[in-house]
């Protein structure tokens, strides 16, 4: 399959090596053109559990012009440039061919579907990956657990589906087809609410907030903030303990370092706005206070003036 994979950061840059790998066509485009340039060169090398791959047949480009004629669209930007990614590719894309976007948080449906048809829209959630861009061309990828992919639409043919998934499959990525992508969204959304933006606040990682008994009861109650919302939307939840289900998926990452807390760190825009930040507007509809998520995003906010 021809496959573009739009944003090479950390994750675009695994999804494309491993597309590659597989034997599919890839065309990576990115705006950092030390990093389009290395790839071109040199390839992607990716250090990961699966041990080294080194991806040099990948056709990397600056410019969305490239991506034209494509089975399918992986858009793997940072959330705050999936509505600039979208607006550039409006023209360039078959508006036939299915579009996918793995995200943090919320909202990603709705922006794509303001430029897109709403049948295409595959959306998904990456659980268990851990990755992070060391340098151009290089990426450090320390677990590989899941994906989990769905249709905001049931009228999309399910041919159209499988074939995504197998191209997914072959690249080594666990992938599988859930029917309601959006409960597993607000999952993945509960654990990133109680990590994400704690961490950042506190400039720790995972496990320094878990051990830390005021950091993580302070991750708590940003987490208790969105169940609650949550549970208003009517969001079937497959746990009963959310403190017991974020508790856990902390266990299992350890002392990874959040994405957003590296990009804080690196002093740039973070997703404060799609993942703690998307729940105060949500709880304002059902008269839900959220103090604690309310003072992560003034914190972060306040810094990102700072960094501009």
């Amino acid at each position: 399959m021809k496959i573009a994979v739009i944003g090479t950061g950390a994750m675009g840059s695994i999804y494309a090596a491993r597309f590659s790998k597989a034997g599919h066509e890839v065309i990576a485009i990115d705006v950092w053109q030390d990093h389009v340039d290395h790839i071109n060169k040199n390839g992607l090398l990716i250090e990961g559990p699966d041990g080294q791959i080194i991806a040099k047949k990948i056709r990397a480009s600056t410019n969305v012009s490239d991506i034209k004629g494509c089975d399918f669209y992986v858009i793997a930007t940072k959330a705050m440039k999936l509505e600039e990614s979208i607006k550039n590719l409006e023209d360039q894309v078959n508006l036939n061919s299915p579009i996918i976007t793995i995200q943090n948080g919320l909202g990603a449906g709705d922006i794509i579907s303001k430029y897109m048809p709403k049948n295409n829209i595959i959306l998904g959630v990456a659980e268990g990956f851990g990755a992070s861009l060391k340098a151009p061309g290089r990426i450090n990828h320390t677990a590989n657990k899941q994906i989990r992919l769905g249709s905001i639409s049931k009228n999309m043919r399910e041919s159209d589906l499988q074939n995504i998934v197998l191209a997914w499959r072959s690249g080594g990525l666990k992938t599988e087809i859930y029917e309601n992508i959006e409960q597993l969204i607000w999952e993945k959304l509960l654990c990133n609410v109680t990590l994400s933006g704690p961490c950042s606040i506190f400039r720790c990682n995972v496990q320094e907030l878990r051990n830390k008994k005021e950091y993580w009861t302070f991750a708590l109650n940003c987490m208790q903030e969105a169940y609650a919302v949550g549970l208003a939307k009517g969001i079937p939840f497959s746990f009963d303990d959310p403190i017991d289900y974020v508790t856990d998926f902390a266990k299992r990452v350890g002392s990874a370092k959040p994405s957003m807390l590296q990009d804080f760190e690196a002093k740039k825009q973070t997703e404060i706005s799609f993942i703690n930040g998307a729940i105060p507007p949500l709880a304002a509809e059902f008269k839900i206070s959220t103090p604690f998520n309310n003072n992560v995003c003034k914190i972060i906010h306040d810094a990102e003036k700072r960094f501009r």
